[in-house]
């Protein structure tokens, strides 16, 4: 199976635990901090990134979403505010982040719409054609193995269903490019050590987004896993980008 530059990307360089083991230690020890810095790392322009991600579902008018690498559950509840589908299945790796997701569900008291289960991109346990949407915001770049992810999200949607990819770019207008580098390479590891305590979650943030094939490079590996029907969109003078892809 192919393998890409950010699958090889980690948060502890020095760690002996595999990728989707550190993924899923960094998150659980940033939880506490990860909605607040979001908002403040992306000045709160993060929610509006979301729910243009989101409004690509809109002509299909899911009934049924999975959420892949839900985190606290923002994408979840966003879409259940914005599409009102019958049921949305968060699935993410990292305890520590399902179990702030669902206290913000219980307090929205939408428990019966939304589900955060424990889960894993790679391996999702759930059967063929089972879902009308798949959404991932930040999350792909985690993956221990893009392709297998990517092939995953495919199988568990049904014929005509569609996935929608929310993942951090670099952008390419020279003096943007310059302020973007500095402030993911220097201020956003300073930021995340000043309230989370973890420099390395940061400056793997980073280095992540830095490795990813983003683009059309990603529109080609969507498609190859199966995808039809592939689109990007830039937001932001290219800071995010949507992908979308159907099957």
């Amino acid at each position: 199976m192919a393998k890409f530059a950010h699958d090889e990307i980690v948060p502890y360089r020095e760690s002996g635990l595999d990728k989707k083991e550190q993924v899923a230690d960094m998150f659980n020890s940033i939880a506490h901090r990860y909605d607040f810095l979001n908002r403040f790392l992306s000045a709160g322009i993060d929610v509006q990134w979301r729910k243009k991600a989101i409004r690509q579902l809109k002509e299909l008018a899911p009934k049924k979403i999975l959420d892949v690498a839900t985190g606290t559950g923002d994408v979840a509840i966003l879409s259940y505010q914005l599409l009102e589908p019958e049921k949305i299945i968060g699935i993410d790796i990292s305890e520590g982040m399902l179990e702030l997701g669902r206290k913000k569900i219980e307090k929205l008291a939408l428990n019966g719409k939304i589900e955060l289960q424990s889960g894993d991109s790679e391996v999702i346990r759930f059967d063929d054609n089972s879902f009308d949407a798949v959404t991932v915001a930040f999350g792909v770049r985690n993956f221990q193995h893009l392709v297998k992810g990517l092939q995953e999200m495919y199988r568990v949607l049904k014929p005509g269903g569609k996935l929608v990819i929310l993942e951090f770019s670099k952008p390419t207008q020279p003096l943007f490019k310059n302020l973007y580098h500095f402030y993911m390479n220097v201020a956003a590891p300073a930021i995340g050590k000043l309230f989370s305590k973890n420099r390395d979650a940061y400056q793997y943030l980073n280095d992540s987004v830095q490795a990813f094939p983003e683009g059309q490079t990603f529109l080609t590996i969507m498609h190859e896993a199966g995808f039809t029907q592939t689109y990007l969109k830039k937001l932001s003078l290219g800071i995010c980008t949507i992908y979308c892809g159907s099957k």
